[in-house]
């Protein structure tokens, strides 16, 4: 399985937080928005500290959807 963050990004434009906001709200670097922003792994630490800026739960900021390699 594999995950996208296209939820998280939603609920930014939803709430009018920008990415540099967010950045700066949930106390991570830029190298941890470029990973989002290509679906790789990000730590479950930065995946808490983003919720707990934005108040949400994981599954309002990720989706797991199937990997092309699995069958």
């Amino acid at each position: 399985m594999a995950v996208t963050y296209k939820k998280l990004f939603h609920l930014l434009i939803d709430k009018g937080i920008s990415s540099t906001k967010l950045i700066d709200k949930a106390g991570f670097s830029p190298n941890i928005l470029t990973r989002l922003r290509r679906d790789q792994y990000v730590s479950l630490e930065s995946i808490e500290k983003i919720c707990l800026a934005l108040n949400c739960k994981i599954d309002d900021i990720l989706d797991f959807v199937p990997d092309d390699k699995s069958c």
